[in-house]
């Protein structure tokens, strides 16, 4: 069987390490993961209830249309329902996007580095990916507009990017989307937006009646606690919205976790709660990173970026045998860091513990 070229040179995703396969690989009994940017804190008390209810029904097809939480999101947010597009994941939504708009002839642009998914899904429709390297972190909106032509179908802007935790202002945003060709699509993906505290972070969603050639990415496994079971959803105009929609596969998002994203998006005030306490723990991390001469990227995001100085994954060895996962910057475009999810206090403190513990080795 021939598959496609481009398939042939790609490499699966690699996620943070287990917490089960380090423990037994390396004799640990206690092992915190802070690698993958998950909410330590988990989903809301009612996503367990919603979970349980929603089991009954596991021998019947989901609602494809998602119909409920479709239409307490648009409510909510005062949108038509049919500009929402759900996916398994905010993963899931790039893929529809670069399956529909995306292929041969084509190019589509990106910060480098960014969120890996984009590249990925790209290359495999056979487009051409140009890359513009950040600027201290930041994407360089102005190189992004530079590498724009007639073959551009999709620019990305990850907002706050993943991994450097950076945010692109509203004053700059509204500037590049004035210049951006209304025949190509924005993808402001804002998979972080419940960490934000900047106060000129762009209010993206009243912009989307000024640019029909933007769209939203938004997701339940980060600040809703909900990575393991899959949901997330795009915004844009209803237009743009339905041309993608028949590219979803059927039943792509379950029952049970259209019922846990409906129980976690009501809970607000937890959502709140979560923001609140992973505020203050990278303020505590990041004063740690000055006090070790430590460089951390300023961050929107529920991470911190850390140059040490060492190579990233010499970092992640070290920090592995001491019982905390991290993930190694040399796989992320930042050969000299560590990128550490912020966890709870508990989690923090295990940390800055084994961080201190192998800079005093490396010291020696």
């Amino acid at each position: 069987m021939k598959a496609k070229e481009q398939v042939l040179e790609l490499t699966p995703y690699q996620p943070g390490k287990p917490i089960e396969d380090v423990k037994r690989e390396l004799g640990l009994e206690r092992v915190e993961k802070l690698a993958s940017n998950e909410n330590p804190f988990g989903a809301s008390s009612e996503v367990k209830e919603a979970i349980s209810d929603a089991a009954a029904v596991a021998g019947l097809y989901p609602d494809g249309y998602a119909t409920l939480l479709r239409q307490t999101i648009a409510n909510d947010l005062n949108l038509n329902e049919k500009q929402l597009l759900f996916g398994a994941g905010s993963d899931e939504v790039i893929l529809m996007l670069c399956r529909t708009f995306l292929g041969p002839g084509t190019n589509t642009v990106m910060a480098e580095p960014t969120f890996s998914q984009y590249k990925h899904n790209a290359v495999i429709e056979g487009t051409e990916i140009r890359e513009v390297p950040l600027i201290d972190g930041v994407h360089d909106l102005n190189g992004l507009l530079a590498q724009i032509d007639k073959q551009t179908r999709i620019v990305w802007v990850c907002n706050p990017n993943n991994p450097s935790g950076t945010y692109v202002n509203e004053t700059e945003f509204k500037h590049f989307m004035e210049r951006v060709p209304e025949d190509v699509l924005v993808v402001s993906d804002e998979a972080y937006i419940e960490y934000v505290s900047a106060a000129d972070y762009p209010e993206t969603l009243p912009m989307l009646k000024d640019y029909p050639n933007l769209v939203l990415l938004r997701t339940f496994s980060k600040a809703y606690g909900m990575a393991a079971l899959r949901v997330g959803f795009g915004i844009g105009s209803e237009e743009l919205m339905q041309t993608v929609d028949p590219v979803r596969p059927p039943f792509n998002t379950t029952t049970v976790s259209q019922a846990a994203a409906l129980a976690a998006w009501k809970d607000q005030d937890y959502i709140s709660w979560c923001r609140e306490k992973t505020i203050a723990g990278k303020k505590d991390l990041e004063a740690y990173c000055k006090e070790n001469q430590l460089t951390s990227y300023p961050s929107e995001a529920n991470f911190l970026l850390i140059d040490t100085g060492l190579p990233g994954h010499e970092v992640f060895e070290g920090l592995l045998k001491k019982g905390v996962i991290v993930r190694s910057g040399e796989a992320l475009g930042f050969p000299t860091c560590i990128r550490v999810t912020i966890g709870s206090e508990e989690q923090n403190k295990w940390f800055k513990e084994a961080m201190s513990a192998f800079l005093s080795e490396q010291r020696a």
